[in-house]
């Protein structure tokens, strides 16, 4: 909507300029075209650069430059992406990156965040390079990597091995820049026991991480020490035994998507203000029953978001005296795809154990038809 909004905007601005007449949407104050420019994705912006001299200078003065590479490689419908699809794609992202930037140099305008999305190759080195060269010159409040792989859903041991090797050898030639990083997404990694020990150590100002696929081999043991750490987001670790959140003191937010380990998929250590836990995962019948008042330890969470995918229970009711400890300051439980058939009575341990709880959610979902049936209570 903002695309086609500036694009109308944009060609009755440049017909008043031919007319010799007052260009009105040139004369708007810095915000309000900031706030026009910001709804668009960068190549849409920098396309603005063309509609007048004060259009020009918006790019260079936004406070926030989101740089995706999905804006730059073609769409491919019905096959994969090859390694020539991931060179030029990555190419002409660090091509723009660079022009963006360096656009700026010089000017005394913040960037709140950078925040760049990218394939993992041998150009993210540049583009890495390029971010700690503007860290440098520029004020940079915050910077976040996305960082993807060609392979998605189905990899072989060797192709997870190989994006680990490619990683760590990123993470050695850039640590200015990783060192300066707030927010991390990484995927399809397969790192060897030092690996994520050196991740945390060198990313010292890391406040959000997301994993996706990631591990040390089968049956490895993720243990997190981290300062900054506020929000840590763990998905599809099948092959993790479990994730130990040793030492994380400013932890709010845990979120947990399938996991396959056969006792409790995460032990938690030191985590004083840990807030939300929020745990998806499809139940099979060799999961442990998990007991809230064991896997979230001393902590007093407030939000609770439980999704079953319309599968198996894998929470086991406890009673009032257990769970109190760890529910007194629960506010908000949220349970997702309770199959069709559950008895519902078993939620009642949850309310007997959360004194302060406010709101609960309750959403029942059907395989067969999709069909959806949800309950809010409000206390």
């Amino acid at each position: 909507m903002a695309k086609s909004y500036l694009k109308g905007l944009g060609e009755s601005s440049l017909d008043i300029v031919e007319d010799n007449e007052v260009d009105r949407l040139s004369q708007l104050p810095d915000d309000v075209l900031l706030n026009i420019v910001e709804r668009l994705d960068i190549t849409d912006a920098t396309r603005t650069t063309i509609l007048s001299i004060r259009w020009k200078q918006i790019p260079a003065i936004l406070p926030k430059v989101v740089i995706m590479v999905g804006s730059f490689h073609p769409k491919h419908e019905g096959r994969k992406l090859t390694s020539d699809d991931i060179v030029r794609a990555n190419t002409t992202m660090l091509t723009a990156t660079r022009s963006i930037l360096e656009r700026r140099a010089g000017n005394p305008y913040s960037i709140h965040l950078l925040c760049l999305q990218f394939f993992l190759g041998d150009e993210s080195i540049f583009i890495g390079q390029t971010v700690a060269n503007t860290i440098a010159t520029q004020k940079v409040a915050s910077v976040e990597f996305i960082i993807l792989t060609k392979v998605r859903n189905v990899f072989t041991n060797n192709e997870l091995l190989n994006y680990g090797r490619q990683f760590m050898s990123f993470l050695d030639s850039c640590p200015i820049t990783f060192g300066g990083l707030a927010r991390l997404t990484l995927e399809n990694l397969r790192l060897c026991e030092s690996g994520f020990p050196k991740i945390f150590s060198i990313c010292k100002q890391l406040e959000f991480l997301r994993l996706y696929h990631c591990d040390m081999g089968i049956e490895s043991l993720l243990e997190v020490e981290h300062p900054q750490l506020s929000e840590l987001v763990i998905a599809c670790s099948r092959i993790i035994k479990r994730i130990d959140l040793k030492w994380v003191p400013k932890l709010i937010i845990v979120k947990f998507n399938v996991f396959k380990s056969l006792g409790d998929p995460f032990c938690l250590g030191y985590v004083p203000l840990l807030q939300t836990v929020s745990i998806i995962n499809t139940g099979f019948s060799w999961h442990k029953m998990l007991k809230l008042s064991e896997l979230l330890g001393k902590t007093a969470i407030s939000n609770l978001h439980l999704n079953f995918k319309s599968e198996k229970i894998w929470v086991k009711p406890e009673g009032r005296r257990r769970l109190l400890p760890v529910f007194h300051k629960l506010r908000r439980v949220n349970l997702y795809n309770i199959f069709e058939g559950c008895d519902l009575t078993w939620i009642m341990f949850i309310l007997q154990g959360a004194p302060s709880l406010k709101e609960l959610c309750i959403v029942v979902s059907s395989c067969t038809d999709y069909s959806i049936l949800i309950f809010i209570v409000s206390f």
